[in-house]
């Protein structure tokens, strides 16, 4: 018995008013600013025809809230499963054009639907966020709501990459979402993230300021190191999103893609002899070293605009999926201070719960010395990195290019931080601080006595650094694996890797250790 057509025809009906949202106009309308729709954005994630959308029929409960005479189609929210590069993800978009994408009791349980079908099926979940808030109309209801979306936020955590487009307004307890996920990513021009608007700031505590200052996506990036990418428009976000998903595996119980090439290259690479200058007070840009360690250049770099004193991202050495954590002495001389610890620990944590091998390059003279530094609690800070590279058990391999000085040497993954193999270039210097410094305080009375000072101390610091912080001194006692010249770095570093691939570590059963926040 055939179904009726009528049935048919409004079904076809429904759907096609759930995928208007908030009608054709408001769609046309953003379009022509350059903004995708929300099913837009979608389709530009997943390949064609691989979506399977969830609950496109559901609305609010117009009947206890004062709105019986108004629809919110999908209740401002597409959420469902499709296919990214072969593999499943989850994904959820928010509609502007129904009711500001507003975050109801409906529209929440959406959420959390499809975020526990990723945790059940093991697929990282990608969240583009483009709401006005809460629902005011609902009260409570959106609050409750709030709350069960971050406590799955949280329950994914580790178990599920999660990547978060801000494509549109995300503010006050809407932030807290992203700001629970692993990787944030903001379109410029279009989005804001704050938690207090300017209006707010001003009642409450009487500063001035503008939404560019607070929720721009240059304040988010550059300033307060909430977003860790910064994308032109939603195609270049989705783009970047896509980036970040090939690098990692869909769960905390699988490897990294790895595309491992099949025969390992080990010839030298000349041009890494060339990058590092004579004098080692001079500065040198780190990306110059990363560029040529990693695939064709191709470097993912996470945090561009943020503590840019040291450099996190993400790459392939001949195939094998890494995270590169490197000091940047263009920048404060390479030192770490508080945004840098934070920076690199929350990465480093990152690639450890992913089953991320870590390949760390140093060039560092120590911690940021001064009062705000101190003040700001660098010894908490810094003592973030050294946890965060002990307690991660995947493949770890250290390159020190110059400097490591000092509990920054340590914070920076050495042997005893738990590093499987440190290599250093004949150019690296590994002491407890540097050799002028040291120079100056072991050997203060023979200074102060020789006819010429300055000479005598240019010939006292040159004795100290060829007894003391040379490569081969280290070596000697067995404080890192070998001396290797720039230009082997690529093929052993590949080589170290593949040794390390199926390394397991067991660690003494506990809930979690208590990092210091």
């Amino acid at each position: 018995m055939a179904i009726p057509k009528a049935a048919l025809e409004e079904l076809e009906k429904r759907r096609a008013a759930a995928k208007a949202g908030g009608g054709a106009d408001k769609q046309e309308a953003r379009r022509k600013k350059g903004i995708m729709t929300a099913r837009e954005r979608l389709d530009n994630l997943f390949q064609p025809g691989t979506f399977q959308e969830w609950a496109m029929h559901a609305d609010h409960d117009c009947h206890n809230f004062g709105m019986e005479d108004k629809s919110f189609p999908g209740d401002g929210v597409v959420t469902g499963t499709g296919i990214v590069d072969g593999r499943v993800v989850v994904a959820f978009s928010q509609d502007f054009t129904v009711g500001g994408g507003a975050l109801g009791a409906i529209h929440a349980k959406k959420l959390c639907k499809v975020m526990e079908q990723a945790l059940r099926v093991g697929c990282p979940v990608i969240a583009i966020n483009d709401s006005g808030g809460a629902r005011i109309q609902e009260g409570d209801d959106s609050l409750s709501g709030y709350g069960q979306v971050f406590f799955r936020n949280v329950l994914l955590s580790g178990v599920v990459p999660q990547i978060a487009i801000i494509a549109g307004p995300c503010a006050g307890g809407a932030a807290y979402s992203p700001a629970l996920m692993d990787f944030i990513i903001m379109v410029k021009g279009t989005s804001q993230m704050f938690i207090c608007g300017p209006e707010v700031i001003q009642a409450v505590t009487g500063q001035k300021c503008t939404m560019d200052e607070i929720g721009s996506p240059a304040a988010n990036a550059g300033v307060s190191g909430n977003v860790h990418f910064v994308a032109e428009n939603d195609a270049h976000a989705i783009q970047i999103a896509k980036k970040l998903l090939s690098f990692m595996p869909s769960n905390n119980v699988m490897d990294p893609p790895h595309q491992p090439v099949p025969q390992l290259d080990m010839h030298p690479d000349a041009e890494m002899d060339k990058l590092v200058p004579t004098s080692p007070k001079d500065p040198f840009d780190t990306h110059t070293v990363i560029n040529r360690l990693v695939d064709k250049g191709d470097f993912l770099e996470v945090h561009a605009d943020w503590a840019k004193n040291i450099i996190v991202g993400f790459g392939r050495i001949q195939g094998i999926s890494v995270g590169i954590i490197a000091n940047n002495p263009a920048v404060k001389a390479g030192t770490l201070d508080i945004d840098s610890s934070d920076k690199a620990a929350r990465f480093i944590r990152f690639c450890n719960v992913f089953n991320i091998p870590i390949v760390t390059l140093v060039d560092v003279p120590g911690f940021m010395p001064g009062v705000q530094q101190e003040r700001g609690g660098i010894i908490r800070h810094g003592a973030k990195m050294l946890f965060a590279y002990a307690a991660a058990t995947v493949p770890k391999i250290t390159v020190i290019l110059r400097k490591a000085y000092g509990g920054a040497f340590l914070a920076m993954c050495s042997a005893d931080m738990g590093a499987d193999a440190v290599y250093a270039w004949p150019t690296a210097e590994i002491a407890v601080m540097g050799a002028e410094g040291a120079a100056k305080i072991l050997y203060k009375r023979e200074i102060a006595a020789a006819k010429d000072p300055k000479a005598k101390e240019a010939e006292l610091v040159a004795e100290y650094r060829q007894k003391f912080c040379s490569p081969y001194q280290a070596a000697r006692k067995a404080l890192i694996t070998d001396v290797i010249a720039p230009s082997e770095t690529r093929a052993i570093v590949s080589l170290a890797l593949r040794n390390t691939l199926t390394k397991r570590e067991s660690r003494p059963p506990k809930k979690h250790g208590t990092i210091p926040l």
